[in-house]
Formats: structure tokens, sequence, C-alpha cells
């Protein structure tokens, strides 16, 4: 049995959600911590910083009446763990993995820490297999693959929030040749918003409960009145969790993460309370490699069935995709899905703008006996015909729609189409439907002009229906 550790009236100073301490204890950095004030009131905190005479405590909730005096610090030892269990799911956490749904403790069988654990390189497994999310921009153009790390880029007032509960009322694994239909009931999610208003966190969790959706789901919610300490904490107590579901238990997890820039915005307010030196915009210079440590939990480990995949959301400030929080981001993980603002503002639903956007691992989980054989190159066809649309808008703005040959003008009507058709959309559409609707735009341009299909292809999908539609 480990003796208690306290240091009492040590504190110095109090900064935000920074305790100060004079070092007259032995302790270790990461350390978990209760902060007691005179009152009795206990907040949970951890040693952010030591040198030889003093030390930092971040506290994890709000530090109003904590006076200096009458603090009292005890030291757990060990590093802040959170403790997981089969009942997880169907569960509702605040950001440091306290359940707040009245529901009974969650009887638990592990004690993990939320640093979570490297995964040796060499046993990562190649991320492979599709999850179907019902968003055509997605599956069909830029596939979600298990164990991916795939962000979305969005901007302030754009519909992320809609999206991120309409993939997590709709995503789910596609049986293959290469699984088991029992797959189904390996699937979950873990659902986590940080530094959110009360309002959009009542809308997450009322949005779970009524589709159901909450039963597969692990929600952790940390609103915009919570320490700054406390945002940094809440993504790796919900990986921490997704890590347990995932290599303990075999389910394959999808964490769908929003927003992640109020989590880069606390970890530059922290950083500047610690007097540490500012990198680009203000942020630290390590934000990079602390990105990482969130984003490089998700993969696959060879020999074991689980897998984790990640889908964080973040919105650009000025709508900047080289602002250093998207720009990170991007190094990190394995593509992005962009939304854009003229598409949102002509009414189009989701917003995603299709030339940004990038799924380098889609190879690995599409084609022949994950989705259709023809998935591929259907989709490298309608990326190139709208890049194309896209190019000759800029033409017919400068010589107007007449000045353009007749080639021209079916891609032109081919772009509006597009983004009129396969990326609005509402409610869900599956694969099947998806594809379908690609090959119908598809149809309305000549045949000569589809590059990227086969022959097969071309008589497959284009002709045949061109000639069938001719003698109707």
């Amino acid at each position: 049995m480990k003796a208690e550790v306290y240091a009492d009236g040590a504190a110095t100073r109090l900064e935000g959600p920074l305790l100060f301490l004079k070092r007259s204890v032995n302790v270790g950095l990461n350390e978990a911590v209760e902060v007691e004030d005179g009152q009795g009131n206990i907040r949970l905190g951890r040693v952010a910083a030591i040198d030889n005479e003093s030390m930092t405590v971040e506290v994890l909730e709000s530090t109003a009446g904590l006076g200096l005096e009458d603090t009292r610090v005890r030291f757990f030892g060990e590093p802040l763990t959170f403790d997981v269990g089969p009942e997880l799911l169907g569960r509702i956490f605040d950001g440091v993995g306290r359940a707040i749904d009245d529901g009974p403790p969650v009887a638990s069988d592990r004690t993990l820490r939320i640093d979570g654990l490297s995964i040796n390189p060499a046993a990562r497994d190649r991320p492979t297999d599709f999850i179907e999310t019902g968003i055509s921009t997605i599956d069909i153009m830029n596939s979600l693959v298990r164990g991916q790390k795939l962000p979305i880029f969005s901007g302030a007032g754009l519909p992320h929030d809609q999206l991120a509960i309409q993939i997590a009322h709709q995503a789910h694994l596609r049986k293959s040749g290469k699984r088991a239909a029992s797959d189904d009931d390996e699937f979950a999610m873990v659902f986590v918003a940080i530094g959110v208003p009360y309002d959009s966190a009542e809308r997450f969790r009322s949005a779970m409960e009524a589709s159901g959706a909450l039963e597969h789901t692990l929600l952790f919610l940390n609103l915009a009145s919570d320490s700054s300490t406390q945002r940094l904490l809440c993504p790796r107590y919900a990986l921490t969790a997704a890590e347990y579901l995932a290599f303990e238990l075999g389910k394959h997890v999808l964490v769908l993460m929003t927003d992640m820039t109020n989590y880069c915005e606390a970890l530059r307010e922290v950083s500047a309370s610690h007097g540490e030196v500012p990198s680009r915009k203000g942020f630290p210079g390590y934000m990079y490699s602390d990105l990482a440590t969130l984003y490089e939990r998700a993969g696959s480990i060879r020999g074991v069935s689980g897998s984790l995949t990640q889908l964080p959301i973040l919105t650009m400030p000025s709508d900047d995709i080289t602002h250093p929080i998207p720009d990170l981001t991007g190094y990190i993980t394995e593509g992005q899905i962009v939304l854009d603002r003229e598409l949102d503002r002509a009414d189009i639903y989701p917003p995603v703008k299709v030339l940004p956007c990038l799924s380098r691992l889609m190879k690995d989980g599409t084609g022949e006996g994950f989705t259709h054989r023809d998935h591929p190159d259907l989709a490298n066809q309608l990326y190139a015909a709208y890049a194309r649309a896209v190019h000759v808008r800029v033409l017919a703005s400068v010589v107007g729609r007449e000045g353009l040959t007749e080639t021209d003008r079916l891609f032109l009507d081919f772009g509006d189409s597009f983004e009129t058709q396969f990326v609005h959309q509402q409610g869900m559409r599956t694969l099947e439907a998806g594809m379908e609707l690609g090959w119908q735009l598809l149809r309305t341009l000549p045949p000569t002009e589809l590059h990227r299909l086969n022959d097969r292809q071309i008589d497959e999908y284009i002709r045949q229906d061109q000639e069938a539609g001719d003698r109707k």
C-alpha cells in the first residue's frame, strides 16, 4: 500500500488554470493530483512542469474560490488513468471521463493510462476494408478505410456539426468476402465534442438518443465553459476508451472528434500560461508532435481483430487551409475532406469541395472484394470530369456560354448537375445508389471524352444505357 503524499501551504500563485507550488515533495511529470480548497472541494489536476524549486499543476476544473494559504494538494504517484470495461458503450462522459448520464458507475476490468500505449511500427497492419458513411462524396470519391485517419476541414458557420451527427447515425461496416456478416455487431462509435457550447452538446446527446445510435456509441462532451486544460485531456480519455474497445474487445471503432480547432486554441492558451516561446500565429512549436500523439493512435495491429479509425473535424480560421492547424493536421493524417462556403451558400449539403479532397488510403479499401470492381475507375472519371467542368466555368466567365464548344457546354452542365444531384443529398445514400447516380451523370457526356474508363465499362454503363434511352 502506497503512502499518501500531500503538499500543504505550498501554493505560491494562481494564474488561470495553473497552480504554482514550491517543490516540497518528490513527484513526477504528468502525475495525477487532487487539489483541495479550504471548504473541502476537490478538483482534479496533473503536474505539468517541475524543476528543482517549483512545480506547476494544471487544474482541470474551475479555479474560482481557490486560495493559496488553505490549498492542499494530494499526489497519486501515477499518471491520469481511465477505468474501462465492456459496458462502456451507451454511456455519456464529460471531458475527464466522469459519467454524466445519471447511470450507475461503469463496471471496469482495466485501468489504462490516458496517454495511450505506443504501437510498435513493425506491428502495425496496413489499413484495409471500407467503412460506409452514407455520404457519396466520401464513399464514392474519398473512401474511408478502417484504421485510417481522415480529417474534415470546415469553416465557422458551416454545417460540420450536422454532418458529424449524420455520419454517426449512418456509418457502418460494409460486408465483403473477407469479413463475416457478424462484423456489424463489432462496430462501435466514439463521439467526442471538444469545447462546444452547451446547446451543441445537448443537440449531440439528444440526436444520439433519439436515433438509437447511442447503443453502440460512447459520447464524451467537453463544454466551452470547461477549463482549457480539461479540453486537452478530453480526446485522450476518449481515445483510451476507443483503444480498449478496438484492441482489447476486438471491435472496429470509428472516432469522430469535433472541433480540433478548440483543442489547438486551448493548447495555445495553456502554452502561453506556461510562458513558453510561441511559434506560428502564437501556437507552441510542439503542436505538431502534440497532435501526432492523438492522430497516431489510429490504426490496425497485426494479429488483433479490431481497428481504430479517426474522423477528426476542425474549423479553419478565416477559411485558411494554410493555417497551422489544418496545415499540421494534413501532414499527420492520410488525406482531407474540405467543406466549401460557396457551396453552402448555394444550399448544397453537405458542401464538400471535391477537388481539394483526398483519401490516400482509398485504394486499399475499394475495388473488387471490398466495394465494387468498377468503383475506383468511376471515382477517377467523376473527378476528372468535374475538374474539367470547373475549368470550363472559368472560360465561360470570359467568353460566355455561347462562345464555348458543344462539348464544353456539356461539361458545364455536368458540373452543375454533379453539384446539385451528386454532392447534394438528403439523408443516407447507399454506395450502390451513389454509383448508379454517378454513371447516370456520366451518360450526359460523350463516351469519347471519358478517358478514365475502359471499353468494357463504357459499353456496360454508358453506351448500352444511352441506346436504351434512345429506343424509348
